[in-house]
């Protein structure tokens, strides 16, 4: 463990001076987001598998990655902290919000960052007539040459057919916003389509960083997307790239990746 430890150090020492020289360059900060719902780990296969989950995102080394239906010490995956295990195979800084008591744990979001983690906090989101409870978990990171914080956000909206809690919902997460006027990214399950209400309110005030739909469900065959990343303000923002990745068997979703340029 003590191994580990130093191994991520070292490597987040690294990371740290390459930023801050391209940042001394006058270059643009150059970010690899995920957003990942990860069904608790178990694939459609029905195995329950997190090197596999960390094997996909291992292989887009991202920066910052926002997960979803992640167990915290529930018996049915074993008892087992998936944050802090995922943290571990891939050598990247943790948070986790749970919203859910589930089989002796917890249930909810998690953030992974190759930064550490400045500060963490998590928010219920609306309930409506009774359904799981939601929430939205946000991190502050201290970005090399960059002034101000970035805050990145992990939320998961409801799933039922009715709009009304995402409608909710997506109202919620723009009142939290008015507390922070640094750049955010918000990745996430959302359960919802562009150019429905949800999105539309998100919209307001984010910019969803693709242009086209990018299918992310269902897994064997995407034909909707219902996963996202969004940033603000836009004029901060450049998009370089973002796609979905072609895992299609550790999660009932496909991951979608990405990479952003902050402008300073």
């Amino acid at each position: 463990m003590q191994l580990a430890d130093n191994l991520r150090f070292v490597f987040t020492a690294v990371l740290w001076l390459w930023a801050a020289a391209a940042a001394e360059a006058g270059e643009a900060v150059r970010l690899r987001v995920i957003s990942y719902n990860i069904h608790h780990g178990e694939g459609v296969d029905s195995r329950l598998d997190l090197p596999r989950i960390a094997k996909v995102l291992l292989s887009e080394q991202p920066d910052l990655v926002a997960l979803q239906e992640v167990d915290d010490r529930a018996a049915r995956t074993g008892s087992v902290s998936q944050p802090a295990e995922l943290a571990r195979l891939t050598s990247m800084h943790v948070a986790f919000g749970g919203n859910i008591p589930l089989q002796g744990g917890r249930y909810g979001n998690a953030v992974l960052s190759r930064y550490p983690v400045q500060r963490e906090w998590n928010r219920e989101l609306p309930n409506v007539g009774g359904g799981e409870q939601r929430g939205v978990l946000g991190v502050e990171v201290e970005l090399p040459g960059v002034s101000e914080r970035l805050l990145f956000c992990s939320t998961h909206f409801d799933h039922r057919p009715a709009a009304t809690e995402r409608i909710q919902s997506a109202e919620r997460v723009n009142e939290l916003m008015r507390e922070w006027s640094g750049p955010a990214v918000l990745a996430g399950d959302l359960n919802d389509v562009r150019g429905s209400q949800a999105l539309q309110i998100l919209e307001r005030q984010w910019l969803v960083t693709n242009e086209g739909e990018l299918p992310t469900i269902p897994v064997e065959r995407p034909v909707r997307q219902i996963d996202f990343v969004l940033v603000r303000p836009r004029e901060r923002w450049r998009l370089v790239e973002c796609r979905v990745l072609s895992e299609a068997v550790a999660s009932d979703h496909r991951a979608i990746l990405s990479v952003l340029e902050l402008v300073r």
